[in-house]
């Protein structure tokens, strides 16, 4: 046994018979909890650009404020690892399903809190203190989702199909993109410039608990996943997953984390810091830059199942080395795209939002393969976020600085730096293991 520690299991515990769950069921369990989160995840970050650097940090220039929010922004990647430690030593132990559900409560009682808060002009410098604590209980939350969303989908899976049900909770990013930008969109489209700064923002983070309350429902109906099941029967979980995980698993952390770099460095370029650019640096009206991210996120949902059954066909690693080149190719378009033109603004949006697609889609899978069940939800979870910290978390910020010091050209360097690590840990990963 792993660690020569078990956990006792009642007596007949391994001959209860456990209800299957149905394809339907289980994928649409996966996919609504990830498009929860990260609709909670996005709507702070389409807010830490249009109302927080002025309703919480208006004391500084407009390039300081942004940097601020940017800043609060990326407190939540420091947070999921310790989500990932937490919810997945219960994931591991305890089982996926109630994990899952107090991961859910708990990015959703964040955000339902940040649509609460009073701003700066109330009780000065508590508020972004307020908010930078409720951006980590975001985190928190997250960090223990979106490993048990993968394993919930991925270890249902039938044989030969694991890459095409592991893309189904990835699309809760696009999906949840989709909706947060939507929503502000059409509070920007009805609302005021006063309104919305003045109580209009605060709605995407309160509608959030009507989603709760779905995602809650769709979770609760479920069963445990038969591999979990079967680690029950073999006596096969630890008593600190974590542990484990750092003792005998430290190679396929560290290489998941940096294949997972450039997705998250694209994702977070084509996303929060081009929403930016476009508000701050172009000009563009906000509305307008909106509807350039609605539409990123349509083309980064239809290519995530291309993904999945490119993937099942020629293999995973194959598409994610052919993807990451094409990455790492792309970088030397952002300086050529990048400029004050909507059209090729719109471009690069389409070409970064299709490699996106193409790479996230089996991110998840691919960081869930190399450990083994008594460990895969701890182990994947850690994997995830590590990558948030290093590609994600100050990514806007990175390339924020790089561009207004140096030019778009470093942003493009930036990217391709990203890709190359990436290339390199795909290559030194064993075959089969991503």
């Amino acid at each position: 046994m792993p660690n020569g520690t078990t956990l006792e299991v009642p007596a007949g515990a391994a001959r209860t018979a456990t209800p299957s769950n149905s394809p339907a069921r289980v994928l649409l369990a996966s996919l609504i909890g990830t498009t929860i989160e990260f609709f909670d995840f996005y709507v702070y970050a389409t807010a830490a650009v249009l109302v927080f650097p002025s309703l919480f940090f208006p004391n500084s220039d407009p390039m300081t404020a942004l940097l601020a929010s940017f800043a609060t922004f990326s407190i939540a990647f420091f947070a999921r690892p310790f989500g990932a430690i937490v919810f997945g030593h219960y994931g591991d132990r305890i089982g996926r399903k109630a994990t899952l559900v107090a991961a859910l409560l708990t990015m959703g009682i964040s955000t339902v809190v940040i649509g609460l808060l009073p701003t700066y002009e109330t009780i000065g410098v508590v508020a972004p203190l307020l908010l930078a604590l409720c951006r980590f209980g975001q985190g928190f939350g997250l960090g223990g989702e979106w490993g048990g969303a993968v394993l919930m989908a991925t270890e249902n899976a039938p044989e030969g199909k694991r890459s095409w049900y592991g893309m189904f909770p990835q699309l809760g990013a696009p999906v949840g993109l989709f909706l947060s930008s939507g929503m502000f969109w059409i509070l920007l489209h009805f609302m005021p410039q006063e309104d919305l700064l003045s109580w209009g923002w605060r709605v995407p983070f309160l509608s959030s608990i009507v989603l709760i309350v779905v995602g809650m429902w769709v979770r609760l109906s479920i069963t445990e996943t038969p591999d979990f099941q079967k680690a029950i029967e073999k006596e096969e979980r630890v008593s600190v997953p974590v542990v484990e995980v750092f003792k005998n698993h430290k190679l396929s952390l560290v290489l998941g984390t940096f294949v997972a770099l450039a997705t998250f460095v694209l994702f977070y370029i084509g996303t929060a810091y081009l929403l930016s650019y476009n508000v701050k640096v172009v000009g563009i009206p906000f509305l307008d830059a909106l509807e350039i991210q609605l539409w990123g996120a349509i083309v980064f949902g239809l290519f995530i199942p291309v993904a999945g059954k490119l993937a099942d066909r020629f293999g995973r690693r194959q598409v994610l080395t052919v993807t990451t080149i094409l990455i790492a190719l792309f970088s030397f378009l952002v300086p050529v795209l990048m400029t004050d033109n909507e059209g090729r603004i719109f471009a690069f949006v389409t070409l970064a939002m299709l490699l996106m697609g193409l790479t996230y889609g089996l991110i998840g899978t691919a960081l869930a393969a190399p450990f083994p069940t008594h460990v895969r939800y701890t182990g994947s979870s850690i994997t995830f976020n590590f990558a948030g910290i290093f590609g994600a978390s100050l990514a806007p910020y990175i390339a924020t600085y790089l561009q207004s010091h140096y030019g778009m050209a470093y942003v493009g360097y930036y990217l391709l730096a990203a890709a190359l690590i990436t290339l390199l840990c795909i290559f030194a990963s064993a075959k089969g293991k991503v």
